[in-house]
């Protein structure tokens, strides 16, 4: 019976994170403009485009990145405690709306560290970034062969496949109501640390993959300078 139960549940929260990141994907996505302001306004981040982020100190980027995370983390919490007092029978829109919040705090640590997501090459970047905060690996192989409509959808029922198994131990205790507010809120402040966290960790290391690699064409230009051109003489040859 226990394990039946757990099948069920799984089976509930997978359909919930595949609807919340397939809405995500289709309509409820970060503004990169609006979010440029924002970050300008509210973060005081002295740039014009997001091309002005890699000339920025790392820990600057870093502690508006984590500021981000905590503000998914506690409208996360939120939605959890008002959705957790139905139980187990409001987990499917609870699960579609956290996942929701938490793919739009990736689009802005993407947009943080210097990544846009306009093209799609882009995009497919943003969901390998998903995948990984989910913990699942994506192959290379795979985003190749694939055009982004088709492989973004792979992405996402991966993804819901591997969360799914990781929460649903959790998600339990929301079989009693009375107590499942308080752990609903709980689980999804947990649920967005997790991923923000690994988001973050993705998008640090390519920003300073980036940085590194712009570093050593810099050195390259010093060592190797091109030769410059001789002066072309005004004086005529004599004959």
């Amino acid at each position: 019976m226990a394990e039946q139960r757990k099948s069920w549940l799984r089976r509930r929260i997978e359909t919930g994170l595949v609807r919340g990141l397939t809405r995500t994907y289709s309509t409820v996505r970060v503004d990169p403009a609006k979010f440029l302001l924002q970050l300008r306004a509210a973060y005081r981040v002295p740039i014009s485009g997001y091309h002005g982020v890699f000339s920025l100190e790392m820990g600057e980027l870093d502690a508006v990145a984590d500021s981000v995370i905590r503000s998914g983390m506690k409208l996360a919490a939120v939605e959890g405690a008002g959705f957790g007092l139905g139980g187990l029978m409001t987990i499917v829109p609870d699960l579609g709306i956290l996942s929701m919040i938490t793919m739009r705090t990736i689009q802005k640590l993407s947009l943080i560290y210097g990544f846009e997501f306009n093209t799609d090459d882009e995009v497919a970047e943003l969901w390998i970034a998903a995948a990984s905060a989910a913990g699942v690996d994506i192959s290379r192989e795979l985003i190749e062969k694939e055009v982004v409509n088709k492989f973004v959808p792979k992405v996402i029922q991966r993804i819901a496949a591997k969360a799914s198994g990781e929460v649903v131990e959790k998600w339990a205790g929301r079989v009693i109501p009375l107590a499942s507010s308080a752990i609903g809120a709980g689980l999804n402040y947990w649920f967005v640390r997790a991923w923000g966290a690994r988001a973050k960790a993705h998008f640090r290391e390519r920003h300073l993959a980036l940085r590194q690699r712009a570093h050593m064409a810099v050195l390259a230009v010093a060592t190797h300078p091109s030769q410059p051109s001789l002066p072309v003489s005004t004086h005529k040859l004599s004959s």
